[in-house]
């Protein structure tokens, strides 16, 4: 029996050549509705109308042609599956192989700002989504095509016979996102109709909470997220209502803790217990020991005085030890994978103080992509996440690093990308001396960063989230002791450098990958 391609679209462009290839080449029948039915018939090529091919004439001036058993039996039913063979069989349905639809220019109609409500409504597909649906439901057998531009290429697998599940797998995701796409456009529009103050790219997301404010007490803000996936996956045991900046700084201080693990002791050999202290999106103390309480204690002393009024994340279990340390200045909240009984009894005496207890599994269930909104947008990129190598790293110096001041290298790598740019971070034997955040030029992070370290800078190492474009850097890290500094590479001025690392008898090592952070 011949393959049966169903042809529906408002974009007719390439339309023909399809179809011509479909029918002289590769053997199909064609079945096709509308506009697009004429169009073939008119270019001489044998097709069969939807109405004549399920026996239903089009009603409603078009608004139903497709919406019909034969159309859908024929593109939902499983192959292999005994009950819907006999379904097709008994009501004389033969299976469709290829859906070609995109659907009515309802983007295009409402460029037009003036256009009627009338005429926008009359402009939404129905049919066009619910076969495009349909099909990529049922890509085990059937493929789709939403765009002119994919028929080339789908042509070219035909000829050489690559239409595989793994291919209509690929156009099944192009298809959802096709009409996805189309759905928020609509929603867009008519929220700007009928004003119902929710963004519709949030549509995915339920309303997880209502909070207090925004970033400021004038600003209205919500908080939408999945109850299973990162910090929507948290429990609070205590505190306060969570409040916007709360939780921005929640999530950079659990990005900065995971760099050594979550939760994961015994199941990740890389795992050191950790604590992070965040202020305004920045880690102002990091460290890792050899026991969680210790841990805390190093991270909080690393700087009081920001530490007041911040968040701390935790990577592991927060037992009795960590509990009198957290009570011992005010702080806004505390996440970690668990809280050991005794620790939320002394912890209660801080009733304000928010505890989050956040499953380790949510924040893998998070998946890579991050995403920011801009005004009258989305930018969606991969997490900055990936693991560090220290084999890749080039020591440029003549001047070779320690073991000592290699493994400190590396942890004040691992916090630089969780620092704005540009960043500067000062570290030494597991724990941050002085981090300068946020400046408009490397020198400056570079000031805020050691002057904080201090006295403890001296053989200290010295990170950087990008390249030195000067060597004034250097020059300001050699006076106040740093034996190493880790920096990407990649400035025409690397050499400068270089040699005034050489002359100074400071170690260099060049990672060849920057760590911007906006």
């Amino acid at each position: 029996m011949a393959p049966i391609a169903l042809l529906s679209v408002s974009d007719k462009k390439g339309l023909i050549p399809l179809a011509q290839a479909l029918i002289k080449d590769h053997g199909f029948k064609l079945v096709s509705s509308g506009g697009t039915a004429k169009l073939l018939i008119d270019a001489g090529l044998e097709v069969t109308r939807v109405a004549d091919y399920t026996g239903a004439p089009e009603i409603l001036e078009g608004r139903v042609k497709t919406l019909h058993p034969h159309i859908h039996g024929g593109i939902l039913a499983k192959r292999n599956d005994p009950v819907h063979k006999k379904d097709l069989e008994n009501q004389k349905i033969s299976e469709i192989d290829l859906v070609v639809v995109n659907l009515y220019p309802f983007q295009e109609t409402i460029k037009d700002e003036n256009v009627s409500w009338e005429k926008a409504i009359e402009n939404i597909d129905i049919g066009g989504p619910t076969m495009i649906r349909a099909a990529a439901k049922n890509h085990a057998a059937v493929s789709i095509l939403t765009r002119p531009d994919q028929y080339d290429f789908f042509l070219k697998a035909l000829d050489k016979e690559l239409v595989n599940e793994k291919l209509r797998r690929q156009l099944a995701l192009e298809a959802f996102e096709h009409t996805a796409t189309y759905d928020i456009a609509i929603s867009r529009w008519m929220e700007g109709r009928v004003c119902s103050g929710k963004s519709p790219w949030l549509a995915s997301f339920p309303l997880k909470q209502t909070l207090r404010y925004g970033e400021n007490p004038h600003q209205s803000a919500s908080w939408y997220s999945s109850n299973t996936e990162g910090l929507g996956g948290a429990r609070q045991l205590q505190g306060k209502e969570l409040s916007t900046n709360n939780l921005l700084d929640l999530e950079a201080a659990i990005s900065t803790v995971r760099e050594f693990g979550f939760g994961e002791i015994g199941a990740n050999p890389s795992f050191h217990p950790a604590a992070v202290v965040v202020k305004h999106t920045n880690p102002c103390g990091v460290a890792i020991s050899e026991t969680i309480d210790e841990a805390l204690k190093r991270a909080l002393d690393a700087d009081r005085v920001s530490a007041f009024g911040g968040i701390v994340a935790i990577n592991s279990s927060v037992n009795s030890a960590c509990a009198k340390f957290l009570t011992s200045l005010f702080l806004e909240c505390v996440v970690a994978p668990y809280f050991e009984s005794n620790a939320k009894e002394i912890l209660s005496s801080k009733p304000n103080l928010r505890l989050l207890e956040l499953d380790p599994n949510a924040l893998k269930q998070s998946g890579r992509e991050h995403s920011r909104s801009i005004l009258g947008g989305v930018l969606v990129q991969e997490k900055d996440d990936e693991l560090i190598d220290p084999k890749a790293w080039v020591i440029a110096t003549t001047h070779r690093p320690s073991v000592e001041e290699t493994e400190d290298l590396s942890f004040a790598w691992s916090l630089v990308r969780h620092v704005r740019s540009n960043a500067i971070v000062v570290a030494s034997s597991g724990q941050s001396l002085g981090i300068g955040a946020g400046q408009m030029n490397r020198i400056g992070a570079a000031k805020i960063a050691l002057e904080a370290a201090g006295d403890n800078a001296t053989g200290a190492v010295l990170a950087s989230d990008g390249f030195f474009p000067f060597d004034d850097t250097v020059r300001l890290a050699a006076e106040h002791g740093i034996k190493a500094i880790i920096q990407p590479g990649g400035s025409i001025r690397d050499e400068a450098s270089i040699a005034a690392c050489n002359e100074l008898g400071i170690a260099m090592l060049l990672t060849g990958k920057r760590h911007f952070l906006h």
